[in-house]
């Protein structure tokens, strides 16, 4: 009696997992693994066309797509962008945020301003790149400017500016609504953070002399950082796989390509390129999640 009772109680934890685990090998694993079988094929998805000619083109091999995504003309312009808006995108969203959140701290409206600028984040990004679309508007010939930002120029005595078509400022002028959209997140999750900070540290350090600047680089910054660095993660995973605005907004032309929106074009045309880089975009995720994934045991183990 006593061993199927223990036999019974090794059991049953793997029975109340077994429904997560079929869905996760349906939904996640099995259209991983089919991912990248799909990578080493060719542009029909074909494994049996494997190492063919393609209408008088060098013949196909297996790492072909492979050598497409890492070296092909779009593909250098994507990967370029997508190191572009990791650089500047998230270090202005983050800080964007952080600089909300402690501002809000001090206003009577504290709820309403925040509200106002996490409003973005109930828009659809689809939504965000159409209501962007018209600010950034240029209107051709002597006409008058109806987009926001050159009717302001304009009546500034400036010319306007093809916002999206102009290479030296689209993916600047890109990055700008990404901030604008994810700005309320990060100010959220960092207002938190900072209203749990004990009240006593901060008036002991207002008690000892220091001023604002100093309280916010000697104490709550070093003891925000954790949910900082959370933040930036996250926004550094979200900036990997951009896509939305991009698409929207200027289809990937004029020098703005990014990875997703690239492996979206070639899903019809070429399934093995598409695929190739999906599994690519996998790879560039994984030392963010083995960081994040080391990052939190350091800080179990502390506690």
């Amino acid at each position: 009696m006593v061993p199927n009772i223990m036999k019974q109680s090794r059991i049953a934890p793997y029975l109340y997992l077994l429904p997560a685990i079929l869905v996760i090998g349906l939904f996640i694993v099995y259209p991983m693994v089919d991912t990248i079988r799909l990578s080493f094929t060719d542009r029909s998805g074909d494994p049996t066309a494997s190492n063919s000619c393609i209408q008088g083109e060098t013949c196909w091999g297996i790492l072909e797509n492979f050598r497409y995504a890492l070296t092909g003309s779009d593909m250098l312009t994507a990967l370029r962008n997508n190191a572009l808006w990791l650089l500047l995108m998230v270090p202005a969203t983050v800080a964007a945020g952080l600089l909300i959140a402690l501002l809000a701290d001090r206003v009577r409206y504290e709820s309403f301003a925040k509200a106002i600028i996490f409003m973005p984040m109930a828009i659809s990004f689809i939504g965000a790149g159409i209501i962007w679309n018209f600010m950034y508007h240029i209107e051709a010939g002597s006409g008058d400017q109806i987009g926001v930002l050159n009717a302001i120029i304009v009546a500034l005595g400036g010319q306007p500016i093809a916002w999206m078509s102009n290479s030296a400022v689209n993916n600047f002028a890109l990055m700008l609504v990404g901030t604008w959209l994810w700005a309320g997140f990060c100010m959220t999750i960092l207002s938190a953070a900072i209203k749990g900070l004990p009240d006593e540290v901060m008036e002991a350090a207002r008690v000892d002399g220091a001023n604002e600047w100093n309280l916010f680089w000697r104490i709550i910054l070093p003891m925000i950082w954790p949910i900082v660095v959370v933040v930036t993660i996250t926004m550094v995973i979200n900036i990997l796989k951009i896509f939305d605005i991009v698409f929207v907004m200027t289809g990937g032309n004029f020098g703005t390509e990014v990875i997703a929106n690239r492996m979206f074009k070639l899903i019809v045309t070429d399934v093995g390129k598409s695929t190739a880089i999906a599994v690519l975009l996998v790879i560039l995720t994984i030392p963010v999640m083995i960081y994040n994934v080391r990052r939190f045991r350091e800080e179990e183990a502390v506690r």
